[in-house]
Formats: structure tokens, sequence, C-alpha cells
């Protein structure tokens, strides 16, 4: 078998301000790496229900991280240094900060800018690799790029390649070469791009 038409999904890395988000539960794709932090403050004693049902199938995969100290942004640096930690254990893996404090942006910037991919979100269900479409059918990522070309402001012209690599980057650099190709098709095929000569010409 050709090793390109193989899906490897990277691991990906959940560190939850849950001073800032506390998530009803947490609904994670089926057999999808993931590695889960939740950052707490020391009066922070009470988890829902809810949420501890949905962590126990992911068992040592959880950890509940309680701050040392008070000050304003300890938090905030807590979530860094394990960023650090992981991030040069996993240099591939995508690491999802869930918090509605944009304070971490800078923090993001600065791991991009070290081939690190990563994101800040509000909310749980803002993580793509979360979404079934993840491990769906070509045809269901194909619809959740769709999707997501919609929710971009105007429409955007471009060479073939950097559609490709965007595509890819939104399942996380996961998808063969061969499933790329199927995506980039079928979004031709519904008339949601229009490519000539290996150039966007137009899209939604």
């Amino acid at each position: 078998m050709n090793p390109q038409s193989k899906t490897v999904l990277r691991t990906t890395y959940i560190l939850i301000d849950f001073e800032n988000v506390q998530p009803g539960s947490f609904q994670a794709v089926e057999n999808a790496p993931i590695e889960i932090r939740i950052f707490r403050k020391e009066r922070q004693t009470k988890v829902s229900f809810e949420l501890a049902e949905s962590l126990q199938s992911h068992g040592n995969h959880v950890e509940f991280i309680k701050m040392e100290g008070s000050g304003p942004n300890t938090l905030d640096f807590h979530i860094a240094y394990y960023i650090g930690k992981m991030a040069e254990k996993d240099p591939s893996g995508y690491f999802h900060i869930v918090s509605k404090d944009k304070g971490f942006e800078s923090l993001i910037r600065h791991l991009k800018n070290n081939q690190i991919l990563a994101q800040r979100v509000n909310e749980l269900s803002d993580i793509r690799p979360l979404n079934s479409a993840q491990t769906g059918s070509t045809n269901e990522k194909a619809e959740a790029i769709k999707k997501w070309l919609k929710e971009r402001v105007g429409g955007r012209s471009g060479k073939i390649k950097a559609l490709k690599n965007s595509i890819n980057a939104f399942f996380m650099k996961s998808l063969s070469d061969r499933e790329l190709e199927k995506i980039v098709s079928l979004l031709k095929s519904k008339k949601i791009v229009k490519i000539n000569d290996q150039k966007i010409s137009n899209h939604i």
C-alpha cells in the first residue's frame, strides 16, 4: 500500500482555561489521539457531573492542574509553561487553548512563528478535530470545507497549492495527497471553487 494513502492524525492537545470556560461535557471523535489539561484556580473545587462523566473514557489522558498562587495572570503563565513542555516533547502536535481571554493571542503568534500548530478558541465545539468531519468521509470533509469557506470574509483568488495547504491545515495536516486531491475535485464539481490553470479564480 502506498504510504501516502494513509491518514495519520496528529495528537490534539486541549488546554482549558477553567476559570474562563466551564464546558458542560466533552465529546471527542472516536480513535482520535487527544490529551486534555484543565487548568483551575485553588478556589475552583467543583466540576459538573456531565463533564466528569464525559471525561472518564479518556482515563490518564486527562489531567486537572491546580494553580499555585492567585495573581491575575497566574493561569496564563501555567498554560504557556505546559504548552512549551508538550511542544518540546511532541512538536508535531496541535495545541488548542480553550479560553475567551484574547490575551493568549500573542502566545499563539509566537508558537506559529516557531512552526508549532496552535490556536485559541472560545468553546470546545470550535475545535475542528472534535467535529465528526475530521474522521468522516471525503464528501463530509468537503462539506466541512464548504462551510468554512462560506464563513470567511469575501472571496479570495490564489494558487491551487495555497488552497490545498489551507484545507490540509484545517484537518491538522492529516490528509494524504490522494484524499486532498479528492476533496479539491469535489469542491470544483460542486462549483464551490473555480480553478483555471492551477489558479483559483473565484470561490464563495
